[in-house]
């Protein structure tokens, strides 16, 4: 079984972090009834013995002792973090494993990456060794962080750039949430171009998500809930929104609805590193097949349902509406329409009770309605998890490395622009050593190269897709 670790970065980063966890215990605990430390757990979690006081050796079979989540948490400002280990997940975390300071990065990428990537660089690489070495068989870095404040852009795309040096064999996915452009962080679209370079250069494969989206997500599962239109009751704990059945949280913050649809993300991405499944997908696979071109890794994300109904079995007419509605724009986790635009391939992770032949039936019914590049035509990569999530018969997660995301990619390229033909705010970050200007004009510059290479495939879309004549061989 192979290990992954999550690298939680900046104030955002760990408030979707710290979500994540909870709800990875709450899948496990409702698995897991015996309470024994089983495979599954030892993908995100070391179980260890502290009967002794401290950090105790490892225990590798039996009952559950003490779980230690294997995660790095950083943040500059001490404030999330203090608030995790005052919180009811303050076992879960390593003390060992949390770098803070006290300052911040004062919405600065360059503070974050040039000066406190430096200055903590030694300390970050430790512990990230450590970790490592509780694992077996480590496959996977998550990265969680946000693009647009200083900690989670600057610090976040450092620690990726160190992971690249220090562990190259291990995959590096990371989870970007992009600013809306009603941001209140002015310097946002400045920090965000400047994370871009870094994710086009170092990570294999990059998770969009939009504030905006997630937004709209939450507001619609309250309409339809408010509303009265489903006619029955909806589970609670089955909401991608919700948090009951984990901890004990005193009172939910603002943004946990909005985190735990994140978190559900990367619940279902690793289901099938963690639980059997008659098609598993390794996670080495989702980058291997999804990511034909090395810059053009970043894989648009969908999930549904959003809920399900208490009183409601699930005939293949259900089923069949989950997997249209993760084609559809208003599941998509960025402010996109991948539908009316090229795919170059697509995964669909499915979880629960669903077959084989459901999935067949459902990419040949949509088939006809999506664009595929000509030369992956049949770029479908699926996967089957046995175990639902927690509320659920069962979900999808679908992938989709599509160039609908390029909107997004110009809006942010269009709002760095009208800062930077000012000079705008420039001299916050020129004055941090090693920032120069050149650093402004080589992002933007890696920004519109990558624009450029989503242009030439959208310039290649015809109409439908036709299917290929077939070379027949006479036998």
């Amino acid at each position: 079984m192979t290990q992954s670790v999550v690298v939680q970065v900046g104030q955002c980063g760990n408030q979707v972090g710290c979500r994540f966890w909870d709800l990875a215990l709450r899948e496990h605990a409702a698995v897991n009834k015996k309470g024994i430390y089983d495979e599954a757990l030892s993908s995100f979690f070391r179980n260890v013995d502290t009967r002794s006081g401290g950090d105790g050796p490892d225990i590798y079979k039996g009952k559950i002792c003490s779980l230690k989540a294997r995660a790095l948490l950083i943040d500059m400002e001490e404030g999330v973090v203090n608030e995790i280990l005052q919180g009811p997940l303050r076992d879960v975390f390593d003390s060992k494993q949390l770098i803070t300071d006290v300052s911040g990065s004062g919405n600065n990428w360059a503070v974050g990456h040039k000066l406190y990537g430096y200055q903590y660089q030694e300390n970050i690489v430790e512990k990230l060794r450590k970790t490592a070495e509780h694992c077996d068989c480590l496959q996977c870095f998550f990265i969680i962080h946000s693009m647009g404040g200083g900690t989670g852009s600057g610090l976040g795309t450092f620690v990726l750039n160190l992971l690249e040096d220090e562990f190259p064999e291990v995959y590096r996915f990371v989870t970007s949430v992009y600013p809306s452009g009603e941001d209140d962080v002015i310097t946002s679209p400045y920090n965000s171009v400047l994370a871009m370079k870094e994710l086009n250069e170092h990570a294999d494969c990059v998770l969009p998500i939009e504030n905006e989206s997630l937004f709209d997500i939450v507001n619609k599962i309250h309409q339809m809930i408010n509303s009265g239109k489903l006619g029955s009751t909806v589970k609670q704990n089955s909401l991608v929104t919700s948090s009951a059945g984990g901890a004990k949280i005193v009172q939910e913050k603002p943004f946990d609805a909005m985190n735990n649809i994140v978190a559900n993300l990367l619940l279902n991405l690793t289901s099938s590193a963690r639980f059997e499944g008659s098609l598993n997908m390794d996670l080495n696979e989702i980058s291997m097949n999804l990511v034909p071109f090395p810059r053009l890794h970043y894989l648009v994300s969908s999930l549904t349902p959003l809920y399900t109904l208490a009183d409601v079995n699930v005939p293949s007419r259900r089923l069949d509406q989950m997997f249209s509605d993760a084609f559809s724009r208003e599941h998509q986790l960025i402010q996109a329409d991948p539908k009316h635009s090229l795919y170059l391939a697509c995964a669909l992770l499915v979880r629960g009770n669903v077959q084989v032949s459901d999935l067949r039936r459902n990419i040949e019914r949509l088939k006809p309605s999506l664009h595929f590049v000509s030369w992956n035509q049949e770029g479908w990569k699926t996967g089957l998890c046995s175990v639902p999530p927690v509320g659920h018969s069962h979900s999808l997660l679908a992938l989709a490395n599509n160039t609908c995301v390029k909107p997004t990619f110009i809006e942010l390229r269009d709002r760095f622009m009208k800062l930077y033909k000012k000079k705008a705010h420039l001299h916050h970050y020129l004055h941090i050593d090693g920032m120069e200007q050149s650093c402004f004009s080589e992002a933007i510059s890696s920004l519109s190269d990558l624009i450029e290479e989503y242009n030439e495939l959208d310039a290649t879309k015809s109409g439908p897709r036709t299917d290929p004549s077939r070379l027949k061989i006479a036998v």
